[in-house]
């Protein structure tokens, strides 16, 4: 009995300092269109989202459609880099990917982060054993949790992702037995 959890990337936001209430831009908008039809097609049965704006605003139509609620798990959203902006963002993130252990002042580090969303991901699969689970997050965080699963998922990965970008992850109780990429524009 497969769990299938589809992780969607949030699509494009416009960017606000507040990280709780970026909202999507008017591309952003027309691509959650686009992650709702794609998703339609897959039996989803529940819906979860990061609590940040942009996240929920790329899957709300989806769960719109199949009647079902959005539920907030707070650790699914983005990994915090910083106290405050960075002023080299391809550096300091760089930097944290070379280094699990490594955190910015008042930032997570890859590994904090990585164990964050993956305890969230474990409780998900627990939860809902053989069912299509779609989970609204972030490109970081996102990866992450799929690296703790598949080593193969890093940095490089993350760089290629677009946004939003969704991937089928199967798992066969809690081992990860196949990653499919669903999102076509």
């Amino acid at each position: 009995m497969l769990t299938n959890l589809y992780l969607v990337r949030h699509a494009h936001s416009i960017y606000t300092p507040d990280e709780l209430e970026r909202p999507l831009s008017e591309r952003g908008f027309a691509d959650a269109q686009t992650v709702t039809k794609l998703l339609k097609k897959e039996n989803i049965e529940f819906v979860y989202s990061s609590p940040y704006k942009r996240a929920i605003q790329t899957i709300e139509g989806l769960a719109n459609a199949i009647d079902k609620e959005v539920q907030i798990e707070n650790d699914f959203k983005e990994r915090v880099l910083a106290e405050k902006p960075v002023e080299d963002f391809r550096m300091a993130i760089t930097k944290v990917w070379k280094d699990d252990d490594f955190s910015w002042s008042g930032g997570e580090s890859n590994r904090i982060a990585q164990k964050r969303g993956s305890r969230a991901i474990l409780q998900v699969l627990e939860r809902h054993k053989g069912k299509n689970i779609v989970v609204g997050t972030h490109g970081n965080i996102m990866v992450l949790i799929m690296n703790y699963f598949d080593h193969t998922y890093g940095f490089d990965f993350w760089q290629a992702l677009e946004m939003p970008d969704i991937y089928k992850c199967s798992f066969n109780g809690k081992k990860l037995i196949n990653v499919q990429r669903i999102w076509k524009k």
